[in-house]
């Protein structure tokens, strides 16, 4: 490989073998030495591909002059080294490839063109759920009902890992998708082509971020962007402005990485980072330990940036040695860093980078803290929770309020359960859960946890009966380490049994409550509360139940299941009182970090990674049973409920058509701030009266089988009908909470898929408006792929999250923003008006476009694609259309 920049360099020690690999270092150019280390593995990415046509010369100079042309929106492709998806975005993905295989085969080129080149690893971690919990089988009950419930989908999955090549399937009950790519997909070098190179990985799951935590540069895509970059295509990126995170100081005693990362997120939302890399840097770095930093880098989707990145240094190569990867591969790992200049020492300042912008956060003023009651950025000191809850109950609807009447403040609601007489509150716990990779892949946490549950137990405290409490580990090794380190049976007597090994409660799969205790909820329309180690609480995430819910460390999570109820002020009342009459208060039963830190020593060892994962792909029996065929083209079963030939690509011709004005367009839905993925995908229970449920009952189902939209994300007809389905929805059209809107041409009343199928019929085009970060959340492809097919031709937002405007993009949706210091309320729109969005013959990245109303009005608004690449999509009519015909010609 002939490269125009830098000599490719041999072997260093013969005696130990390098693989070839462009030394950077070496570049005669002081700006290398400047550029933040994220920006060097686009760099080298570049180099290595500069022999393609995907990059060009002018590329590699644009990365390397990275502090002039930050700015000047310029676009730098990337080509990740990997991909991973996760079952729920999975499922589509594979569907995707099916029906791509189809209209490749009708427009006359080869189907097998379809297939991933690059690595890609599919983690089964979406579809179990919390229905049995506090009983020694409740793990096996749950696994073997979510085979009963997802065996099509399972078989379709296992059919797709024989057709596709590089598509490798990691089975249910392995643990979650970026805990199991930390502690074992994870390269941070590649050893391929006869090259090292960085690690870098794409992932359809917003939380891929989490891999940043230990060097390898990655962050979520549309599920739609990542069955492109599977295909061969880089991603199309405008070259990101890089904020500097200086972290100083020591955490006190009391503080978990929980505590970081939830003042981290609330400090980088006020600083501004959305489309920005965040890149972590100073002493305090050093402070923090491999899992410390992959909580934080978890969560960098809840603070609004692409990346959180790390770069790696000595104690990233002790994790992998920890995690019980090869020494051999790992000492070359560290010496290709090295030679490269991508070694980093966090104590030296001279390596400090340059960046756009640096802020700084002393570790020793973090705090105790949980985040809620709506938002992960919503932060509030431990000491202030009880507080900061009576503050919301009475404050208008919104993030930090729920409008209940003060007279209604105190109002206690009685109830029986199995036999005993209980009372609930507002503020009353009723889900307790330890879940998420974001915590459950931090062995200090979970041994806080641990050891918090066992002088629980010893102080003789309990947790009431009908509080649902879980435990669902990312990983088989937590259970390992819970195990031998002899807190199992302490977080077992208080209900944190092992449920599952997925992400369970923290994606909403968090089972039903209760019968008596729902009812008392809603007897007294009461605030109860779900706390969780996860790493969102938007409304309607959790449980339908739960209108309150904070994020919180695991051994707080236990600490409020205990007390019952989130109106607690730890400093001054008592978790609870013993048989003997004793106070016991939290400061009696939690763990110090020396305490913590013993038991990690001994018990965390590579022995017990080697043990689990070895096994990983052929432990689950019932996924080996699992008869799957092996045909290339998949054949679909039309009574399927499941999986479903989309119709994407009905009438794909080879000719591309020119994109034409949207005319006279009905405006949908008309929405505020801070729409998430989780109001307009479909995601959670499917509800008895909703039309995705009349669409299963219609084809035969009881409510029983209708099981979850995320289980059913592979049928396009079940998805449209759960688009906007949420129960949370606020649409202004409206004047009270529910996925309903107007249809203006009647005036009625209607679910939205109903209002959608109307228009469509009529032949009216549909909009949506929407205030800022629309699209905020998980990378949903099915909150684009739902849209589309309910007829939105562009949404119109003030602005929006960067993974959700990628996947209107690749849906050909057209992702319109107001002009700076605009927005409907300064333009007068009521969203009652007909809109034709003029769509010019020449289009270029970020232009203005024209937006005329029949009331004679008109504004401009810009046309947000970014690049030339998403110009390309669009006039193909989206990404996989634009794939369909490359692999055809």
């Amino acid at each position: 490989m002939s490269n125009p920049f830098v000599q490719i360099v041999e072997p260093l020690d013969p005696k130990q073998p390098l693989k070839k690999f462009f030394n950077l270092s070496k570049l005669e150019d002081v700006r290398y030495a400047r550029l933040p280390f994220s920006i060097r593995v686009l760099l080298e990415a570049a180099i290595r591909n500069c022999d393609e046509f995907l990059v060009k010369k002018a590329d590699v100079e644009n990365i390397l002059n990275w502090k002039v042309m930050q700015h000047k929106n310029v676009e730098v492709p990337f080509k990740p080294a990997r991909v991973i998806l996760q079952d729920f975005t999975g499922v589509p993905a594979v569907v995707d490839f099916a029906a791509m295989r189809d209209a490749v085969k009708k427009l006359g080129g080869d189907p097998e063109k379809i297939n991933p080149i690059c690595p890609a690893d599919l983690v089964i971690d979406h579809s179990i759920q919390v229905d049995f919990n506090r009983q020694s089988d409740s793990l096996q009950k749950n696994q073997d009902l979510e085979f009963e419930r997802n065996k099509e989908r399972f078989e379709f999955l296992k059919w797709g890992s024989r057709a596709f090549k590089n598509l490798r399937i990691i089975p249910p009950g392995s643990g979650i998708i970026h805990q199991v790519n930390l502690e074992y997909l994870a390269r941070v070098v590649m050893d391929q082509d006869g090259y090292y190179y960085p690690d870098s990985v794409v992932g359809t799951d917003s939380h891929t971020t989490m891999i940043d935590g230990l060097g390898v540069l990655g962050w979520g895509v549309g599920g739609i962007e990542a069955e492109a970059v599977m295909l061969g295509q880089p991603i199309s990126m405008v070259l990101p402005e890089v904020v500097g995170y200086k972290l100083l100081g020591n955490p006190q005693p009391l503080v978990t990485s929980t505590d970081i990362v939830l003042t981290i997120t609330k400090h980088l939302r006020q600083v501004g980072v959305v489309g920005k890399f965040v890149e972590f840097f100073g002493p305090g770095v050093a402070q923090l330990s491999i899992a410390d930093r992959a909580t934080i880098a978890n969560m960098c989707p809840e603070y609004g940036a692409t990346a959180a990145y790390f770069p790696v240094d000595d104690i990233s190569i002790g994790y992998l040695i920890q995690t019980g990867r090869d020494k051999e591969k790992v000492m070359c790992t560290k010496r290709y860093l090295e030679a490269v200049g991508m070694l980093r020492d966090f104590q030296n300042s001279s390596q400090d980078p340059d960046f756009t912008q640096v802020v700084e956060l002393d570790l020793h003023t973090v705090v105790p803290c949980c985040s809620g009651p709506k938002r992960p950025q919503d932060k509030v000191a431990v000491s202030d929770m009880k507080k900061d809850f009576e503050t919301c109950l009475g404050a208008k609807q919104g993030f930090k309020g729920f409008q209940i009447a003060p007279d209604q403040h105190n109002s206690i609601v009685k109830f029986n359960f199995e036999g005993c007489d209980f009372e609930l509150a507002h503020g009353s716990v009723v889900i307790a859960a330890i879940t998420s990779c974001t915590n459950t892949s931090n062995p200090s946490v979970m041994l806080g946890a641990g050891l918090l549950a066992k002088k629980a137990v010893e102080a003789g405290l309990t947790v009431k009966p009908y509080i649902k409490t879980s435990l669902s580990p990312g990983s088989g090794v937590v259970t390992y380490y819970l195990r031998e380190s002899g807190v199992m049976r302490y977080l077992s007597q208080l209900g944190f049994d092992v449920v599952g090994y997925g992400c369970m409660t923290c994606i909403g799969n968090s089972g039903p409550l209760p019968e008596s205790v729902v009812e008392a909820v809603t007897q007294g329309d009461l605030v109860a509360v779900g706390v969780l180690s996860g790493n969102r609480n938007f409304e309607g995430r959790v449980h339908p139940n739960t209108r309150a819910n904070y994020l919180a460390s695991p051994p707080l999570v236990i600490a409020y299941a205990i007390a019952g109820t989130i109106r607690i002020d730890f400093e001054k009342e008592p978790l609870g009182i013993n048989a003997s009459g004793k106070k016991i208060f939290l400061k009696d039963i939690w763990p110090t970090r020396n305490e913590i830190q013993a038991v990690e020593r001994q018990f965390v060892i590579p022995g017990m990674f080697k043990e689990v994962y070895q096994k990983i792909e052929t432990v689950n029996k019932s996924w080996n049973a699992l008869d799957a065929p092996s045909d290339k083209l998949y054949t679909w079963n039309p009574k399927s409920t499941y999986i479903k030939s989309p119709p994407f690509f009905d009438g794909l011709t080879l000719a591309l058509q020119t994109p034409k004005t949207i005319e006279d367009a009905y405006v949908l839905l008309s929405f505020g701030d801070s729409v998430t993925t989780d109001h307009i995908s479909p995601a959670g229970n499917i509800a008895r009266n909703s039309p995705a449920a009349r669409y299963l009952t219609s084809r035969g189902l009881t409510p029983r089988e209708f099981n979850s939209y995320g289980s059913r994300r592979g049928n396009d007809a079940v998805m449209a009908r759960g688009t906007f389905a949420n129960i949370r929805l606020v649409n202004k059209f409206i004047d009270k909470q529910g996925p309903q809107t107007i249809h203006f041409p009647s005036g009625e009343i209607l679910d939205v898929f109903d209002a959608a199928e109307r228009y469509k019929q009529a032949g009216h085009p549909l909009i949506v408006l929407a205030g800022k970060e629309y699209g905020a959340g998980s990378s949903r492809d099915w909150a684009a792929k739902g849209p589309f097919l309910l007829g939105v031709k562009a949404v119109l937002a003030e602005s929006y999250e960067r993974i959700h405007r990628s996947n209107l993009v690749g849906m050909g949706v057209i992702p319109l923003q107001y002009l700076p210091g605009e927005d409907a309320g300064t333009l007068g729109l009521t969203g009652r008006e007909r809109y034709t969005i003029i769509i010019p013959e020449k289009l270029k990245p970020q232009m203005n476009v024209q937006i005329k109303l029949d009331t004679g009005k008109s504004f401009q608004a810009v046309m947000r694609f970014d690049t030339d690449v998403e110009l390309a999509y669009f006039h193909n009519g989206g990404i996989l259309n634009y794939m369909i015909r490359k692999m055809a010609s």
